[in-house]
């Protein structure tokens, strides 16, 4: 077949320069048959591809087959088939074949086996994918793992995300709760993997959905859609726009104060971007989003309740075991049972018409307020000494300068004991009456003004007869001497 400029050439010469076709011929090299026929054709004939025969490959087809589907079932995705091993096995069993043959197979069974995708149309309103991603981000000056939530609508590429500390149920309840609150309203179907979150178990093609999940489509109204199992590409939107987020605007890695202002970081951020961005036939995407939006279903009145109620046993030592972590309580409710609100940043602990909140920690960790422990502690002059520095923490001044005073004075142990009486009338009393005792020792540096069994009441409440007016009580306590030896002692050095 010749080439378009020889074409051009040929009828060139004969029409417009007049030359012969005897004499083109000549000159070119060619037949005067080939010149006559593109005179009449302006493009070089393609014929119409021969496959040669391949005797080889009629040979050890049908055994090479026979090969690939006895061997497949045992193998994996690191330990498959490969060309090399098919051809050995072949000729161990005395067929002629060339290696080359064996990978034009497989390159040829690996080209049917893909997947053709179907170019999808996105309606205005229908259609938001849903996923999280593992990230990083630096919180404290260290490095730590999160998961970034995202839902994307696929009309206008309009997407919310927030970071959780954990990829579980009560994130992905909270994600969607909080995204719905974002846009202002609700897509018609939401596109999800087959995550335990959502999906119990997998019938067939029907999903089984979890309990918590059936209460949130259920308030919120939307159309649940999975993937097919292992083929998370069928939401490719919200995939490739979650990992060009993380390449976009979560490198290098983001860090903040807390996972809150890190993801309020980036939510500005991405709506910076979103206001220049413009999709493939050159719309900006925020004119497609003023069309999305009035076209998204309206929010319920309530937003959905994220906290996952969890009944509790509450141990002798007034713990709960929650997720695998333990949290105190007052120590009034041990032996009972309590109900656990597992929300994504906390946990909410209601027993006996009470309540007490905590941060939620990791699996295994302890999270203590020994201010529950108060009637105890004031019985417990030992326990007082071992937990003092977690105890006084939690109270602050002028509690830790007191135990200064007091363990200068007397030693850790009195101290302690002092501090056990002063904890059971902070139970009984409260922290205002007492603060002033507490002020009042530290302003005399003298532990011994302590009066522990009632603290002063105030100056209008007390009532004195007239005959008693003139009169002055003194009293004192052996501390009151014991300081008085160690003040005289100092002057006498």
């Amino acid at each position: 077949m010749l080439r378009m400029d020889q074409v051009h050439v040929i009828r060139h010469k004969v029409l417009r320069e007049g030359a012969s076709i005897r004499q083109v011929a000549r000159e070119l090299g060619l037949s005067r048959n080939t010149v006559s026929k593109y005179l009449d054709q302006s493009a070089p004939v393609r014929h119409a591809y021969r496959r040669r025969k391949r005797p080889v490959w009629v040979r050890v087809q049908s055994r090479l087959e026979e090969l690939v589907a006895e061997r497949e079932p045992r193998t994996t995705a690191k330990q498959r088939l490969t060309g090399v091993r098919l051809y050995r096995a072949l000729v161990e069993e005395g067929y002629q074949v060339g290696l080359t043959t064996i990978y034009q197979y497989l390159r040829e069974r690996r080209r049917q086996r893909l997947e053709v995708y179907i170019p999808l149309v996105h309606r205005v309103g229908d259609e938001a994918q849903v996923d999280f991603f593992e990230v990083t981000v630096e919180l404290d000056g260290q490095w730590h793992k999160a998961w970034k939530f995202l839902l994307r609508l696929m009309y206008s590429g309009r997407e919310f995300i927030w970071l959780y500390q954990r990829c579980d149920t009560v994130a992905f309840l909270g994600g969607h709760v909080r995204a719905f609150a974002y846009l202002g309203g609700v897509p018609r179907r939401c596109i999800f993997d087959n995550l335990p979150a959502a999906v119990r178990r997998i019938v067939g093609v029907e999903r089984k959905l979890t309990k918590r999940f059936e209460e949130l489509v259920s308030r919120y109204l939307f159309e649940p859609c999975f993937a097919r199992v292992g083929e998370g590409h069928d939401k490719g939107g919200v995939e490739s726009r979650g990992k060009g987020i993380r390449l976009q605007h979560m490198t290098p890695v983001p860090r903040g104060e807390s996972l809150t202002a890190i993801a309020q970081h980036l939510i500005s951020d991405l709506e910076r971007a979103f206001a220049e961005r413009h999709n493939s036939e050159g719309r900006s995407l925020t004119e497609l989003w003023n069309e999305e939006q009035p076209q998204l279903l309206l929010l319920p009145a309530s937003s959905f309740e994220v906290s996952e109620p969890v009944t509790v046993e509450i141990s002798s030592r007034a713990l709960v075991r929650v997720e695998g972590a333990w949290y105190s309580t007052p120590s009034r409710w041990a032996r009972l049972r309590a109900t656990a609100f597992i929300g994504v940043e906390e946990i909410r602990l209601v027993c006996m018409g009470e309540s007490v909140i905590h941060p939620r920690v990791g699996f295994g960790r302890r999270r203590v307020v020994y201010r529950h422990y108060l009637p105890e502690l004031a019985r417990k002059p030992q326990a007082v000494r071992q937990i003092a520095p977690e105890l006084l923490a939690e109270l602050g001044e002028p509690w830790g300068s007191l135990w200064q005073l007091l363990a200068a004075a007397h030693g850790q142990l009195e101290a302690a004991r002092v501090l056990a009486k002063l904890l059971g009338t902070l139970e009984e009393h409260g922290e205002e009456r007492l603060r002033p005792v507490l002020e009042a020792a530290l302003a005399h540096h003298h532990p011994g003004v302590l009066d522990v069994s009632s603290p002063p009441a105030s100056p209008e409440s007390i009532t004195v007869p007239d005959g008693l007016a003139n009169i002055v009580i003194e009293a004192a306590k052996a501390a009151d001497y014991d300081h008085l030896l160690l003040t005289n002692g100092e002057a006498h050095e």
